[in-house]
């Protein structure tokens, strides 16, 4: 029996390196990231979506779930957001025991994404798996134990402690490989650069 996950998007960053702006309202080949995430990640999330994203949540009008703004002021990333989705999951979904967490600038999502990662919380007993590839750990990619949510607000608040790789650490995360050919599913779109790359892909992947 499959455990319902609630998943959330990530997308209260401040966007530096693409100009400022909300990066997943950003179009790649005639529909913004945000669509193309949504339209990989719902299927995979039972619960359904939330997106963490602080300011007017006018502004996502067409999202399917609810706009969940930091429930910590400053800006102080990747984190809030996580500790936001747990506290809504805790507060909404009381049959949710985890969330699945991704960026809103990710595109290319891998539809085994929470499947692969829960499997690997539970045979680990690890309550976060993240996920990897290229050599490197995508760690707001991530399954989170909603149990989770009482030690990330003391982090954050407490000992101030913002480094989600860090906590990933002290909580031993389990990784999960996924392979970068033919294309990396864990690209994200910082820069006006990486957009060009993606609409790259995205012509090899039509072309066959």
């Amino acid at each position: 029996m499959s455990v319902p996950t609630l998943g959330v998007i990530l997308a209260g960053g401040l966007s530096r390196r693409m100009g400022g702006g909300d990066k997943p309202l950003r179009v790649l080949a005639g529909r913004t990231l945000l669509e193309r995430v949504v339209e990989r990640f719902a299927p995979q999330c039972p619960a359904g979506l939330i997106l963490n994203a602080n300011g007017d949540p006018g502004r996502f009008g067409d999202f399917p779930g609810a706009i969940v703004p930091d429930g910590i002021a400053g800006n102080p990333g990747p984190l809030a957001g996580i500790l936001a989705a747990l506290e809504h999951a805790r507060a909404h979904h009381p049959e949710v025991v985890d969330v699945a967490s991704v960026t809103g600038d990710a595109p290319f999502l891998p539809d085994d994404l929470v499947a692969r990662l829960a499997a690997a919380r539970r045979a680990s007993g690890a309550p976060i798996a993240v996920a990897a590839s290229g050599g490197r750990q995508h760690f707001t990619v991530a399954l989170w134990a909603v149990s989770l949510r009482d030690d990330l607000r003391v982090t954050l608040i407490e000992r101030d402690e913002r480094r989600v790789g860090a906590y990933l650490g002290r909580h031993g995360a389990v990784p999960v490989d996924w392979p970068i050919e033919p294309v990396d599913p864990f690209l994200n779109i910082n820069t006006p650069e990486d957009l060009d790359l993606a609409t790259a892909v995205l012509s090899r992947i039509a072309d066959g």
